[in-house]
């Protein structure tokens, strides 16, 4: 034990992350908690709220997303939303305690024609004190750059699952194009938020390369952990619905964090979709794993969260804190 190092590296092997799953529970939580005290405050939780600025309609064929033109979900299609009303939801959140607010927009990409208000936000949310993140799908070289200008601290782009098991779950963009935009967002100086969604019926060794996409990469500073959430109407809710595979064991969860925190020591590692239906035992373990970031609220984009209570409830119960809000800005200025 203790033969892992705390400072980042980005030559992790799929049979070094492969016996990282395999070790027993105990001693892999040991090794995740020691990483995460070398490189985090101890007992404090980062509070992040989503809201969906732009709903439903998107091109594309996720097939665990309620959001998608192809999913009989129930959800409406929306226009995006004001920028006042934006602004108005990042006040409530900081008012209940969140350090980070992001913005999803149920897009392939963006269009020109949005950005203006979507700079706006940016600009917006971030004079509140707020981290600020956003998620609006694929982004070329000139969009990444102007929501660098407007400040945007965090852009959120996941990877979902190991590179072979992709085309599984999406056909309408690539593997590649993901890591392009995470290129395009990297190289205008964004912080850059991927992870990805466990319990699509993958194999472990769809989670160990996942994990290994992540590491093998720069480091992404923030890595969300989804559980999914079957939606009925959408491909992976119908198909995996009733079945043994349509829950993870929340002791591979918790495996799966602890890795992550094993393999990308200093990354905020958050618990996402899918929280709202782990028990407190659960959340707590992932804690110990080194989770050390939570969406709080009472929706998340389309699916349910915990809610504010619930959470206040737990971190009380668990002595956890949350961590206060300190926005990171840009890398080159995080750098100096």
């Amino acid at each position: 034990m203790g033969q892992y190092q705390t400072t980042p590296r980005t030559d992790w092997t799929r049979e070094e992350i492969a016996a990282l799953f395999d070790l027993p529970f105990m001693d892999l939580l040991y090794e995740a908690q020691t990483i995460h005290r070398a490189n985090h405050p101890r007992n404090e939780v980062q509070l992040s709220t989503l809201l969906s600025i732009k709903t439903g309609g998107c091109a594309e064929d996720c097939g665990y997303c309620s959001q998608s033109k192809d999913a009989d979900s129930g959800v409406k299609a929306t226009k995006l939303m004001d920028v006042q009303a934006v602004l108005q939801s990042a006040a409530q959140a900081k008012d209940h305690g969140s350090g980070r607010f992001c913005m999803g927009a149920a897009w392939r990409n963006p269009k020109e024609r949005d950005m203006p208000a979507l700079i706006e936000m940016v600009q917006g949310v971030r004079q509140m004190g707020l981290e600020t993140c956003m998620t609006l799908g694929m982004l070329t070289e000139g969009q990444a750059k102007q929501l660098a200008d407007a400040g945007l601290d965090y852009y959120n782009h996941n990877i979902d699952t190991s590179p072979e098991n992709y085309a599984n779950v999406i056909t309408t963009r690539t593997f590649a194009d993901r890591i392009e935009t995470l290129e395009n967002v990297r190289s205008a100086g964004i912080n850059v938020c991927c992870g990805g969604i466990v319990g699509m019926g993958e194999e472990r060794a769809d989670r160990v390369g996942f994990l290994h996409a992540l590491a093998s990469m720069p480091h992404p500073e923030s890595v969300p952990i989804n559980q999914l959430v079957p939606v009925k109407g959408t491909v992976l809710g119908d198909m995996l619905a009733g079945t043994p595979m349509a829950e993870i064991d929340e002791i591979e969860f918790v495996r799966t964090v602890a890795v992550a925190r094993i393999t990308m020591p200093m990354a905020m590692v958050r618990l996402s979709a899918g929280r709202e239906s782990m028990s407190k035992s659960g959340q707590a373990l992932s804690f110990m794993a080194g989770a050390n970031s939570i969406f709080t609220g009472d929706k998340l984009l389309t699916a349910p969260n915990s809610g504010d209570d619930k959470d206040a409830a737990l971190l009380a119960m668990l002595g956890i804190s949350a961590m206060q809000a300190a926005p990171h800005g840009h890398l080159e200025e995080a750098a100096e």
